[in-house]
């Protein structure tokens, strides 16, 4: 039997459970099957076994080399003889061996027969011994996960590699032993991880350091440069337990036999496609897909066959073959299929995948790294958020799938699932995750295809659109502005994908407050995509809505109804009255009504459309959890301050079980959730939310990101309210000066902090100072968005009541009386707005005549 190897580890968990196995076993048939991969251990806890068995005072240990059937038989009639076994007479071996059968069934000695390597199950029917007492055991070792080998009582234990922690003591003790202590470093984690915890490979790898004297982090260098072999990392030299092969050569050793079984010639092709791919599992649906079907029926080998029939073209692999294809691998312990675990149910060691890789001709890479790609992306879910599962996987498998494949996936359509791991990451919420993700992408984009192809043009557009995510709304519009430049140049200024760049553009304009240059974009977008593509297409149809959400943001609330009415009639006309676009605009028009004080208006069509909503998208839907928000808003803004909180409560329930918690449409729905606590009175229940999601802000989005300082805001109008008027300024002097670095003074965000510190100002009897704000936010906002914006009525509003607080009387009120005329002009009679103008009109008129004023007062940021 082999020795047991340096440092040998005891690995006691996975002995308690062989021992657990062998004591509910049967006294006529004892038999364990250690089963796992190539290079796991199993022969050596076998030996461990029949070395305690010698130790014992066993009357007879055997061990015999099985994986063939001949040489089982052989070596129990040689055990025959030496034992006498009755009939035993050294003529014919098969007669021999069934005589020592016969004795190992009815002896009363004690006896261990160890089957070392099974490699045929059907071979070796007749040939498991068995024992009519409790003194006979027979423990048996093999690659194969086939159900023929326990059968018949027999029961498997599979083997896999160390433990971290028995990984770590295995380096510890096999440097030490050597006198190489000083080779251990903190390194030594890192590299038992990256062998994979594989025993075979940290023998190896043990050994190559110490006759190299190098450490754990120097090694680790070398073994994870990629032109260097496994055979260089883990030579031959390094052998010093007398394995007798080479890693990769262990770890592929049973390819040849998989490949012969049917669905004979899949095996190989298979398993380097699932080397190209995350070694902690991939989806068990990828095989059924057209691609690897398709890859598999081209790629599939066969034995020699005559000229004639060689001619024959092959029949197309069936997804019922290429799962099959997966069995035989699992069965030749070469990979691990579980469907149990979903979307990781195909796993790969990934020593045994770079063993594959390194054995992969290099002209069949890019044909591997499409097919994987395109495999990829056809079951990736238009909507990651039904599926957060699922695109994780698919997300770190596309990760491992660029890494391995470099320039071969950036073919013509190989990348778009590059692409699409990319919108994942941002529909996830994952900002810095899917910023970095993007400058990466971007980066090898320009490198593999230069500058100015298309494709690079695209991973541009998209990292322009995670720095608007992120906050970073100029970086965005000058990479947006570049790539509409090269994209003039290289498509063509009427070229589908220059449209979209100047949209885009448009889009980030309107977020960085500069409307008045995205309202004409957008316009000229529109006309062009109305000429070029159609007054129907999708896109076109996308125009128009972004087009009259900028005219809303504007003021121009009537054409941006108008235009709205016209885009829901498209919608329902072409795409029908149940597409999310079609709902999408119905929502979008919702949101206009209740601006213009149409809340009741506001609410039917909310209600209406989140019904539909929950019925063809789903309860969880973002698109269903955005319109019951709406409608939530609606209600409060009709004083049904009840209702709003029941939904929120709802959406934010639902957002933190699909999204995470700290997901920022998660965050957002809980900061609305306090506003309508504050609005119920709820005021310590809505800075106990608050405090959390400045937190939770900070945390993912950052210190500087819009939303954050949004946030911040929004806890300073609570603390004001319950009388925490300092700490209130305190966060608001801050909010304003970073929106002024980070937005520019005349954003629509940086305004509103501006008008949020003044009220606390004035709250806090600091009044000249407010006053000073306000002169400035009334100033910008009529350059910015004109004297007759809703938020430029709100700023004058604001204004004329400070004017009153220090004392001014004629101007106040001539202030008021002029917000008061155009709020019933541009926004109606009945508008909110409107009658809060009416009111402050009314009440600073009526205390003129009393010398003193009631404090009435917009706060906007909410």
């Amino acid at each position: 039997m082999p020795a047991l190897a340096s440092a040998f580890q005891p690995r006691s968990a996975l002995r308690e459970r062989v021992d657990a196995a062998r004591s509910s076993g049967n006294a006529a048939v004892l038999t364990q099957v250690l089963s796992g991969g190539g290079g796991v251990g199993k022969s050596q806890l076998a030996a461990s076994y029949a070395a305690e068995a010698l130790g014992d005072g066993t009357d007879l240990v055997l061990w015999v080399p099985a994986t063939e059937v001949q040489q089982v038989i052989a070596l129990y009639a040689q055990a025959a003889v030496q034992v006498a076994a009755p009939g035993a007479v050294g003529i014919n071996p098969e007669d021999d061996a069934r005589a020592f059968m016969a004795w190992l069934a009815t002896t009363p000695r004690r006896w261990l027969v160890v089957l070392d390597g099974i490699a045929d199950p059907s071979g070796m029917d007749g040939w498991w011994p068995a024992s009519r007492s409790d003194g006979g055991w027979v423990l048996a070792t093999t690659r194969l996960q086939d159900a023929r080998i326990t059968g018949g009582g027999r029961r498997r234990v599979n083997v896999d590699v160390y433990t971290a922690a028995e990984a770590l003591a295995y380096l510890q003790v096999r440097l030490a032993d050597d006198d190489a202590g000083h080779l251990l470093d903190t390194a030594a984690g890192d590299l038992a991880e990256a062998l994979g915890y594989l025993p075979l490979a940290l023998g190896h790898a043990a050994a190559y350091m110490i006759n190299e004297d190098l450490n754990c982090a120097d090694y680790l260098v070398r073994f994870t440069d990629r032109r260097r072999q496994l055979d260089h990392v883990l030579p031959p030299t390094a052998d010093t337990e007398g394995y007798g092969r080479q890693v990769a050569a262990t770890l592929l050793l049973s390819l040849d036999a998989a490949q012969r079984t049917e669905p004979a010639g899949l095996a190989e092709p298979a398993l380097r496609l699932a080397a190209l791919l995350d070694p902690a599992g991939h989806p068990h649906t990828l095989w059924v897909t057209p691609d690897i079907c398709d890859y598999l029926t081209q790629h599939r080998t066969r034995p020699a066959e005559t000229a004639e029939t060689t001619k024959i073209p092959q029949d197309p692999v069936t997804p019922e073959q290429a799962r099959a294809s997966l069995r035989t691998l699992h069965q030749y312990a070469l990979l691990n299929v579980d469907t149990r675990r979903e979307h990781r149910a195909v796993r790969i060691h990934a020593l045994t995948a770079r063993a594959a890789r390194e054995t992969t001709p290099a002209a069949d890479l890019t044909t591997l790294a499409t097919t994987a790609a395109g495999a990829l992306l056809r079951i990736w879910p238009d909507v990651d958020q039904h599926h957060p599962a699922l695109a994780a996987a698919l997300r770190t498998n596309t990760d491992v799938l660029a890494d391995h494949a470099g320039d071969h996936l950036w073919q013509p359509e190989a990348n778009w699932v590059l692409f699409r791991a990319g919108r994942s990451l941002f529909e996830s919420g994952l900002t810095t995750a899917s910023t970095a993700y993007c400058q990466r992408v971007a980066s090898d984009a320009e490198h593999f295809l230069g500058p100015e192809h298309p494709d690079v043009l695209t991973a541009r557009g998209n990292l322009a659109v995670c720095y608007s995510q992120a906050g970073r709304t100029e970086e965005a519009i000058a990479l947006e502005e570049r790539v509409l430049t090269d994209s003039r140049r290289v498509l063509g200024p009427e070229h589908p994908d220059t449209l979209a760049a100047r949209a885009n553009l448009a889009t980030s304009y309107a977020e960085a407050g500069r409307t008045t240059a995205s309202i004409p974009l957008l316009e000229q977008v529109l006309a062009d995509r109305v000429r070029i593509i159609g007054p129907d297409h999708p896109s076109t149809l996308t125009t128009r809505g972004n087009l009259a959400a900028s005219y809303k943001q504007v003021g121009r609330i009537a054409e941006a109804i108008t235009l709205e009415k016209q885009v829901i009639m498209d919608c329902t006309r072409i795409l029908g009255p149940d597409h999310p676009t079609t709902l999408g605009a119905q929502a979008s028009l919702a949101v206009s009504y209740g601006e213009v004080g149409r809340t009741n208006e506001a609410i039917t069509i909310e209600e209406r459309v989140l019904a539909d909503s929950k019925r063809t998208l789903g309860p969880e839907h973002p698109q269903t959890l955005t319109v019951a928000a709406n409608l939530a808003a609606s209600y409060s803004q009709a004083g049904r301050t009840k209702q709003a909180i029941a939904i929120e409560e709802t959406v934010v329930a639902a957002r933190e079980r699909v999204l995470g918690c700290e997901h920022p449409d998660t965050l957002t729905a809980r900061s609305n959730l306090a506003s309508s606590y504050s609005q119920a009175g709820r005021t310590k229940q809505a800075i106990a939310i608050e405090e959390t999601v400045v937190a939770a802000r900070e945390r993912v989005l950052g210190c500087e990101h819009p939303d954050t300082l949004t946030a911040r805001s929004n806890l300073a109008s609570s603390y004001s309210q319950v009388g925490r008027t300092n700490e209130a300024i305190t966060i608001e002097e801050r909010v304003l000066a970073d929106s002024e670095r980070i937005l520019g003074p005349e954003h629509p965000h940086t305004l509103k902090a501006a008008a949020n510190l003044a009220f606390s100002y004035e709250q806090g009897g600091r009044t000249n100072e407010a006053i000073a704000i306000e002169e400035r936010v009334v100033a910008a906002r009529e350059r910015v968005l004109g004297s007759e914006h809703p938020d430029t009525l709100m700023a004058r509003s604001n204004l004329a009541v400070s004017y009153w607080q220090a004392g001014w009387r004629r101007k106040p009120l001539a202030i008021l009386e002029s917000v008061l005329a155009d709020s019933e002009r541009v926004l109606g009679p009945e508008h909110p707005n409107t009658l809060k103008a009416r009111a402050n009109f009314a009440t600073v008129d009526r205390r003129s005549r009393r010398g003193r004023a009631r404090r009435t007062r917009w706060r906007p940021w909410r």
